[in-house]
């Protein structure tokens, strides 16, 4: 007898292969049988003729970490059908901490949750802390770069002692061995991108060693895109171990068409026999902090020492030069002016949510790039920013190759509580059905087939997830039953705390965390420990 039974779905099971009308069969949380099971007995009948039955999707790129201490619920996540997310990305991860540099990660952290009292140190510790409480998705987490330099060395702008290399390299093996699935690095944020590429092999090798893999979010995503991604590349070869390239995109319109040149280079690492993957988010928008505006020199030592230098008029007017005419060759008025950076979320200054900065700039009477550092000191260097500086063409490219997955690069969030404030980047509540719908049912970029594949087959395989990401006997029941002809994004950069459409039934491990629509209150997800 079947703890719960699925009936009259079209199954798509992940591997890209059309689907096919059948019944699921659920015991535990495991699916344990597929086919024509009208005779077979089931506490729970689940119809679903009409609807589509798919593995749940893997969010290859979240930032979760931080928002699921206070939305244990997922709830932006879950209810795009979202049942496992990798977390710990971009570099910046919750441990490991060090006592000598907590202030220094505290003031790097943008959003702090109630609950989250860095009373760990160790990567393990941290794990289980989060673990204690439970969650309503599965979590894979990543050891962020800055995060160990911080702990190592703070924010220090100069390559590391032995000695602090030797402690980075300590902390990455602790944290794989206790739980972690391997190295993120930010390199264009400080304190990540104040490191060479050797600091980075190192700390690659080490990962690899622990049997992890290395996700980067690369040195340049404008004019030094190729070179940053040779970087990528070249760290996964020298370090021997697999590489997956972030949110691949080419930023600001001189840069547009570049993505082709970004795939050719995966394929050309692939065909090496590198283990060469990346990811994408259906949008033409990024979003980032507003301090990533300012030269890297301007976070040395830290969130106070950049609020002083910003109040310096020397500095200040230096700082002013190094945005104007940085050293890459171009500035953000060369890639895409003032008028397509829309701020998305500022706490003390809400007046600025919601417009671009050339308003806000014109209201005020003040320069743009004045009236962007005045938002970085009011916002104690927090608060995000959206840039629209990106082309369909390219993501349109970046979706249909097939070593490129779906990841959203947000958090989980909801419509209320302080989860709802500002305007942030509506990709935390419509990445997986925007693919659904718009890019496969309505543009057919792709078919729904391979939609869905580059959210659970592909993404599980990067994992060594052998027991997930397939609808198979056997697998885990993360699902997802949804309605093809109506699935949809309503998220907006106005409006971005929305809900999306068509997702009706979500599983997790084979419990009900979204049923008719509604989230349950379970808490089934696990940490998930590397194979």
């Amino acid at each position: 007898m079947f703890d719960l039974k699925i009936e009259g779905a079209e199954v798509i099971d992940g591997t890209g292969r059309p689907g096919s009308r059948a019944d699921v069969g659920i015991r535990d949380d495991k699916i344990v049988a597929i086919g024509d099971l009208h005779r077979e007995p089931a506490g729970r009948n689940l119809h679903a003729s009409g609807k589509v039955v798919a593995p749940g999707f893997i969010d290859m790129h979240s930032h979760s970490d931080w928002r699921l201490w206070e939305n244990r619920r997922a709830e932006s996540k879950v209810r795009q059908g979202v049942t496992t997310e990798v977390v710990g990305n971009c570099g910046f991860s919750p441990a490991p901490v060090s006592s000598e540099f907590l202030e220094d990660l505290r003031g790097f952290a943008l959003h702090v949750p109630a609950g989250m009292d860095f009373s760990w140190r160790s990567v393990g510790d941290y794990l289980r802390a989060f673990d204690a409480s439970g969650t309503a998705l599965n979590v894979i987490q990543l050891i962020g770069h800055g995060t160990l330099r911080v702990a190592a060395m703070g924010f220090a702008r100069r390559a590391p002692t032995a000695a602090e290399l030797g402690r980075m390299q300590r902390l990455l093996a602790d944290g794989i061995e206790d739980g972690a699935w391997g190295l993120s690095t930010g390199l264009i944020y400080a304190p990540g991108s104040y490191a060479a590429t050797d600091e980075v092999v190192t700390l690659a090798a080490t990962a690899s060693r622990h049997r992890g893999f290395y996700a980067s979010h690369i040195r340049g995503e404008g004019a030094t895109l190729l070179d940053a991604v040779r970087e990528a590349i070249h760290i996964g070869r020298e370090g021997d171990l697999p590489v997956q390239i972030s949110h691949v995109k080419a930023a600001g319109r001189p840069n547009w068409g570049k993505v082709a040149d970004v795939l050719a280079l995966i394929d050309a690492a692939r065909a090496e026999g590198l283990d060469v993957m990346a990811d994408v988010y259906p949008y033409t928008a990024s979003s980032t902090t507003i301090r990533t505006l300012l030269p890297d020199w301007a976070l040395e030592g830290g969130i106070d020492a950049m609020l002083k230098r910003l109040a310096d008029p020397e500095d200040r007017a230096r700082i002013r030069r190094d945005i104007e005419a940085p050293a890459g060759g171009q500035s953000l008025l060369d890639r895409i002016g003032w008028e397509n950076v829309m701020i998305a979320s500022s706490a003390r200054r809400k007046d600025a949510e919601g417009k671009r900065i050339s308003e806000i700039a014109a209201e005020r009477g003040m320069d743009p790039l004045d009236a962007s550092l005045e938002l970085i000191i009011d916002e104690g260097g927090k608060g995000y920013m959206i840039l629209f500086q990106l082309d369909e063409r390219d993501l349109r490219r970046a979706l249909t190759h097939p070593a490129v997955m779906i990841g959203s690069d947000g958090s989980a969030l909801a419509p209320y509580g302080e989860l709802a404030a500002g305007k942030p980047h509506p990709r935390s509540y419509g990445t997986f059905p925007r693919v659904l719908g718009e890019y496969a049912r309505e543009q057919r970029v792709l078919t729904l087939s391979q939609a869905i594949h580059k959210m659970t087959q592909l993404p599980a395989r990067r994992l060594g997830l052998k027991d997930r990401g397939v609808v198979a006997v056997g697998s885990r029941a993360d699902l997802v039953v949804f309605d093809s002809r109506k699935v949809a994004d309503r998220a907006t950069y106005q409006a971005p705390h929305q809900y999306p459409l068509g997702i009706e039934h979500v599983l997790v491990n084979g419990t009900f965390v979204i049923k008719d629509g509604h989230h349950t209150g379970s808490l089934p997800g696990r940490l998930l420990t590397p194979p």
